[in-house]
């Protein structure tokens, strides 16, 4: 865990804490429904983080995820996330997400608006 603090124009970070991937039990989203940065990180203790935003939350554990998968291979569990955007085999999570998220934004406001535009008997 990195703290962050900013001294006149001069950014400085430290080192808080370490924790070792091994040691990882599990990584709970806390509400997949939601765009919520919170999440906990379950190690021989709990502890509750905020990621910056939501996005980097399901960066930080596809992440985790994926140097677990190259180097640990065990059962990492990660719950509470929406697995649309966690696994990157789903259409949604290439390289090109934001794009895609936008055009499923885009899709679902035109049938909203279609919908809204039809008279009701």
């Amino acid at each position: 865990m990195v703290k962050h603090s900013r001294v006149d124009r001069e950014e400085k970070y430290e080192i808080v804490e370490k924790w070792f991937l091994k040691d990882l039990e599990m990584i709970d989203g806390k509400e997949a429904d939601t765009d919520n940065p919170y999440f906990d990180m379950h190690f021989h203790k709990v502890y509750n983080l905020e990621a910056y935003s939501c996005a980097s939350k399901y960066t930080f554990a596809r992440t985790l995820n994926k140097l677990n998968e190259m180097y640990l291979k065990k059962d990492l569990k990660i719950v509470n996330f929406d697995d649309t955007y966690l696994n990157d085999d789903s259409m949604w999570s290439s390289n090109n997400r934001d794009c895609l998220v936008l055009m499923r934004i885009c899709f679902y406001a035109s049938n909203l608006l279609c919908l809204s535009l039809c008279p009701l008997s």
